[in-house]
């Protein structure tokens, strides 16, 4: 099969496009024909060599975790899928080794759902990830109709997701962002707000009571200054700094449900949800991909067409 391999621990420059043999599959595994995949930053941080502590990996890698195709082989011990169904998910092992950006991957039941129809191959390549880490970052600071919440990167992967399922939950959604990325936000719902100097007096003018919740995709000082504005520190949460946990707020790294993969895209049938897609490029061109992505201006996601 054809497949990006990192050889060794590198940039961009180290991704080699080649032909690899087969991921290896058990009997409790389904073989996913792959349609698409997508860069996150956490490919080419593992790919660094700087993630190793948190994401063990295992060269020559095959990165990638997000996965969108058609299943081709069942494991004998599979009973939930069958040949021809068409899945999406998020394929995550201990070690890093055999990744998405390849025309095969296996995955077990429980990280893969059934695609919607109504879900195209970029989108379904594309949301897993970041979809799944923004419902269960809300369901973890219980976000609900009514609340007013406060999403930090408000027009990231990560945070685009967020602003959408809680706006879809009725609540008030506040996101930061640079001054570019405020028409983007509004289209979403999303009341947008200046980052940087000067964010906790914007805050209090806009929200003189406070955000009932917060959600951090941006790290420095957006916990403490989410606290300061009024947000209960057992309401915040943030998915890149683990030292929040010191401040009383939550940090977690997601872990994949069918059940969370299903309510994603019940989101998506019912037009709650989009997936916003900043480009898309074939598989040979993944180091432009994550060179585009290493910039951290890209507004959508970036996706690898596989077939």
């Amino acid at each position: 099969m054809k497949a990006v391999v990192l050889p060794r621990y590198g940039g961009a420059e180290e991704l080699e496009v080649t032909d690899t043999p087969m991921p290896p599959r058990g009997p409790g595994e389904v073989l996913i024909r792959q349609r698409a995949t997508s860069v996150n930053p956490v490919d080419w941080k593992i790919g660094s060599g700087a993630a190793a502590e948190v994401f063990p990996a295992e060269l020559p890698l095959i990165p990638g975790w997000d996965a969108a195709g058609v299943i081709t082989e069942v494991g004998s011990d599979v009973t939930d899928y069958q040949v021809g169904d068409e899945v999406f998910g998020y394929v995550r092992r201990p070690v890093a080794k055999w990744g998405t950006y390849a025309e095969y991957t296996t995955a077990e039941p429980w990280m893969i759902a059934r695609k919607p129809a109504s879900l195209d191959w970029d989108s379904a390549g594309a949301l897993p990830l970041v979809g799944v880490t923004a419902l269960q970052a809300l369901d973890m600071v219980g976000v609900q109709e009514g609340d007013t919440v406060l999403v930090h990167a408000a027009s990231g992967g990560v945070g685009t997701m967020a602003v959408q399922i809680a706006k879809a939950r009725g609540a008030r959604v506040i996101g930061t962002a640079s001054a570019r990325n405020h028409d983007y936000l509004r289209a979403f719902g999303a009341e947008p707000v200046e980052y940087g100097d000067g964010l906790l007096e914007r805050l209090r003018r806009l929200v003189p009571d406070g955000p009932d919740a917060a959600l951090d995709a941006a790290g420095g000082d957006a916990v403490a200054v989410s606290i300061a504005a009024g947000a209960a520190p057992d309401r915040v949460v943030s998915i890149v700094d683990p030292s929040v946990k010191e401040q009383g707020a939550h940090h977690f790294l997601m872990n994949v449900t069918t059940e969370d993969l299903q309510t994603l895209g019940g989101l998506t049938e019912a037009r709650r949800l989009t997936v916003p897609i900043a480009e898309t490029y074939p598989l040979d061109k993944a180091a432009d991909a994550w060179r585009a992505s290493q910039t951290g201006r890209t507004r959508g996601k970036l996706v690898l067409r596989i077939s």
